[in-house]
Parts: structure tokens; sequence; C-alpha cells
């Protein structure tokens, strides 16, 4: 595969990722009650606890953002 491909894939992947995480972080903050009372259906925790778990999840995704699409567009950049 071309590099320049490359770098575009990982470019395009990397501004979908953070539109999904911006996403989900606005929909976080702007309809909290309405997650949590859609989320309570199914589990039964409090909302500390669903805080928690959402903050960790955007944590994770976002770490995975930056091992999977910015350090190897920024070594491909670097190299090329």
């Amino acid at each position: 595969m071309n590099p320049d491909t490359l770098k575009e894939i990982l470019l395009y992947s990397l501004a979908f990722n953070y539109s999904m995480l911006l996403v989900w972080f606005g929909m976080f903050c702007f309809a909290h009650d309405w997650m949590y009372r859609l989320h309570r259906r199914w589990f039964t925790f409090p909302a500390q606890t669903f805080d928690t778990f959402h903050y960790a999840g955007m944590t994770v995704y976002k770490i995975g953002i930056i091992l999977l699409n910015i350090a190897p567009l920024a070594a491909l950049w670097f190299v090329f």
C-alpha cells in the first residue's frame, strides 16, 4: 500500500473517531438524564457508577484513537 494512501486513510479514521468521541461526550453532557434512564432499563446502578463507566469508556476510546490513529500517522509523517 502506498504511504500517502495509508496517511489519508488514517487521517479519515482519525476524523471519524474523534467526531464519534465528541458526539458521545455531547450526548453525555446534554442528554445525561435520558441516557441514564435508557440504561437503567437494563442495568440497576446509581448515577455515579453510570458516570464512571462513561468517563472510563471515553478514556479507553481516546487512548485507542491515540495508539491506533495518531501514533501511526505521526510515524508515517516523520518517515515519509
